[in-house]
């Protein structure tokens, strides 16, 4: 495989708001996969530490004749994080159906075509957007990943965000099979549980697509600053979540996105949250008990799904 093929299917996360994408949107677990064998350390993985305390937070919503349990996730963690609190065990054990982002977040065939399609434009190469200073950033960050500037040259701003970013992490240790969804949908699978999805993987890449021109050197440019910085960045949010500290949830993930680019926050966040509170409210016509598992990003702050559906007069409580 060559290192072009292998950006055409890596993504990880906004460098300075990386930590809001990487709790926020599942497809990079589809395109995240195969730097992971390629670039993953060969020792044998250890075995996942004791949770935290609790563990990962866990919400709950029902009414007379359902039962919709909420879990944020991390689309891609170390295998030694220990998340698998008994009182996600016992919720996920007792649904009948289980819900992700997209119903297949490790579909490579599914998604290489739409990069190829969305994340190529060698009309106008990477050069041309940026600053000679910025193009000396893209050029550094090409070497530490052992490539160089103009092997990105043909690749649209977030596409090209999204591949400089994912070297440090998978250096670092993360890995998207050890990701939450991975790990869950494989036990879905063993158990004959039917498995559902919110989006597409289409509609995913097409957020980021689709977003503005300015919007996507935005995106970018953050990475471009704090590049060296995105593993402690993400090690810093994987510590909260895995704790149930929403609080630093919120400020590691929502704050720092809002103020990297509101225009990113909105899409990768806000709109999608409104649409799912919508299909969880139809769920809760129906009767039985899902298990949802979303982003952890989706799951915290003013705009969070639980946010939504307060304001709407649903009640959603901790799970005990």
């Amino acid at each position: 495989m060559t290192f072009t093929d292998r950006l055409l299917s890596s993504v990880s996360s906004l460098a300075r708001g990386a930590v809001g994408v990487a709790g926020g949107l599942a497809l990079f677990v589809a395109i995240a996969g195969v730097p992971a064998d390629a670039l993953a350390q060969t020792a044998a993985p250890a075995a996942p530490a004791p949770i935290q305390g609790e563990g990962p937070a866990l919400w709950v919503v029902k009414d007379a004749d359902s039962t919709l349990y909420l879990f944020g996730s991390v689309h891609v963690l170390r295998p030694t994080t220990g998340w698998a609190s008994p009182r996600v065990e016992a919720a996920f054990d007792s649904a009948s159906d289980i819900w992700f982002e997209i119903s297949n977040p490790d579909d490579q065939a599914a998604i290489m075509p739409l990069i190829q399609q969305h994340g190529l434009s060698p009309e106008t190469p990477l050069s041309s957007r940026l600053t000679s200073e910025e193009n000396a950033e893209l050029d550094a960050a090409a070497k530490a990943m052992g490539a160089s500037a103009a092997q990105l040259q043909p690749m649209k701003p977030w596409l090209a965000a999204l591949s400089l970013s994912v070297a440090p992490l998978i250096k670092a240790g993360y890995d998207p099979k050890s990701g939450v969804e991975l790990v869950l949908k494989a036990r879905a699978e063993a158990a004959g549980k039917p498995i559902h999805g919110f989006e597409t993987i289409d509609k995913q890449v097409g957020i980021l697509a689709g977003m503005p021109d300015d919007v996507q050197l935005v995106f970018l440019r953050e990475t471009l600053k704090d590049y060296e910085n995105a593993a402690k960045k993400l090690d810093e949010m994987v510590e909260a979540w895995a704790r149930g500290d929403v609080a630093t949830l919120d400020r590691v993930t929502i704050t720092e996105m809002k103020e990297a680019s509101p225009a990113l926050y909105q899409a990768v966040l806000v709109d999608r949250n409104t649409d799912w509170a919508n299909q969880i409210q139809t769920l809760l016509e129906g009767s039985g008990t899902a298990f949802i598992a979303v982003g952890a990003a989706h799951l915290t702050g003013d705009d969070s799904v639980q946010a939504i559906l307060q304001k709407r007069g649903v009640t959603v409580e901790a799970a005990q």
